[in-house]
């Protein structure tokens, strides 16, 4: 669609408002309005104007002034709000070099993509991943310099199986995979944002429970190129919000709300192709995976510290990623062995089909730079010929203590990642797809707004464990 087809699709769907919508450094979509009398191709080339001192890790105040630049084909209506909007995702530039922003994490994606072409490595990567989410009835949650609570409700949980009025056929801790309604009380849920999901252009594949109590779920898009793929994630992420809120409910991507129960991951496939040929296939090699692959793979498992500073973004994402608790903590890959940190599905024999499963990241992660950053890593593995650790087809949470200390495991602290991060990140500057003013705020908005947030704070299981003392 280009922007002459962007002012018809305005007309033809009687929208009143266009949404103007782009994407913080944290994931985090942003949006503005205007009215369709202010839309037309003038303004799509020309750009709107916004403050980019007042969205987070962008702007500094002396040097507020942004813009953005509308993406004619990225159109849609948004099926949520009473009066007709189309929405439209835009580009940060620079209003004064016209440049891209450095900081746009749409940009980086895009930047990605080229750096592939450009390399000769490969001309298409495809992305496919898996973000699992909890909906609960209720979320109540309180922080302040005296106090600090949060309580879930959902009529799904086990420990609400003695409350009076609870409907009954509850789920047990890790007992939420697959079964049919009543048990299972989403499904009717689900299926409303799956429709959303369609309307607004996000193929989906199917939709299931997931593992955990109290309302945890899946719904799985069909893959796509990384940043048609991260725009149809943040979607995603909007439908399933917007959906659950229309029924009084809250839908959370937090990685690890819950006590004792799966954590929600986002596990992330990818495949790199060239001349319309799928490189990660041999069917000649282990697990039908090519050198390409296994080297790709190296250059994932060699840079996941830092890796997960973007995919694995918040500190709750290491209440997921812990020993002993079934998370994909070890850096190693394996054939269909989803206790690996690397897995290759051998769902299929088909070239098609074959891919790679990353299996640390979680829904928290801005998709864009999450995609970009692993894309990078990749390349790099393939370019350098790293090897990985050799594969290892057993249950890696049943390995005899001398062999688990033998395998490396994934940082255990969103500071540690961020460390990693700062010391390996010269594969994310390749052909400048990723700056180094980029890194840079990340890494301090991540350790002033975030992990020192958190490491200040008395958490209230010391009260239960020192209140005594």
């Amino acid at each position: 669609m280009k922007a002459k087809e962007a002012v018809a699709f305005v007309n033809e769907n009687d929208a009143k408002i266009i949404d103007i919508r782009f994407t913080d450094l944290m994931g985090t979509w942003e949006h503005f309005s205007i009215i369709p009398r202010d839309f037309d191709e003038a303004m799509i080339e020309e750009g709107l104007a916004f403050d980019g001192s007042s969205i987070r890790a962008f702007q500094s105040i002396d040097q507020s002034d942004m813009m953005l630049l509308p993406d004619p084909a990225t159109m849609f209506m948004d099926p949520f709000t009473e009066v007709q909007t189309a929405v439209i995702i835009c580009d940060v530039i620079d209003p004064q070099s016209r440049q891209r922003y450095s900081r746009d994490p749409r940009h980086v994606a895009y930047k990605a993509e080229e750096y592939l072409k450009k390399s000769g490595l490969g001309d298409t990567c495809y992305f496919g991943p898996e973000a699992e989410f909890f909906v609960f009835d209720r979320l109540l949650h309180e922080s302040t310099p005296q106090s600090a609570f949060y309580r879930i409700e959902s009529d799904e949980a086990h420990w609400e199986s003695g409350r009076e009025h609870n409907p009954g056929f509850t789920i047990r801790p890790k007992g939420g995979y697959f079964p049919v309604p009543p048990v299972d009380k989403l499904h009717d849920l689900r299926s409303e944002m799956v429709l959303n999901m369609e309307q607004m252009g996000v193929q989906v594949e199917m939709h299931h429970h997931e593992v955990g109590t109290a309302g945890q779920c899946e719904i799985d898009m069909r893959f796509d190129t990384l940043t048609a793929m991260a725009d149809k994630l943040m979607k995603y992420k909007y439908v399933v919000k917007n959906t659950a809120y229309l029924h009084g409910m809250m839908a959370t991507f937090m990685p690890k709300p819950l006590f004792g129960d799966n954590g929600s991951g986002m596990h992330v496939h990818m495949s790199v192709w060239k001349g319309g040929k799928n490189l990660m296939f041999d069917p000649k090699g282990y697990g039908g995976i090519s050198d390409f692959a296994r080297w790709y793979i190296g250059g994932v498992l060699r840079h996941a510290p830092a890796l997960l500073a973007f995919c694995a973004p918040t500190t709750n994402s290491y209440r997921r990623l812990v020993p002993g608790y079934e998370a994909p903590i070890n850096l190693v890959y394996s054939q269909r062995n989803r206790s690996a940190c690397v897995r290759i599905p051998m769902l299929s024999k088909s070239e098609k089909a074959k891919r790679i499963e990353f299996r640390a990241p979680d829904p928290a992660a801005n998709p864009y730079i999450a995609f970009a950053a692993c894309l990078m890593a990749g390349l790099d593995g393939v370019r350098n010929k790293i090897e990985p650790p050799k594969p290892i087809d057993k249950d890696l949470y049943e390995l005899p203590e001398r062999e688990r200390k033998r395998i490396q495991q994934t940082p255990g602290s969103l500071r540690a990642t961020l460390a990693a991060l700062q010391k390996d990140n010269k594969f994310l500057l390749e052909g400048g797809v990723f700056t180094p003013d980029l890194i840079e705020k990340y890494v301090e908005y991540k350790l002033e707004a975030e992990c020192d947030a958190v490491d200040l704070r008395p958490h209230p299981h010391e009260f239960y464990l020192y209140a005594d003392a």
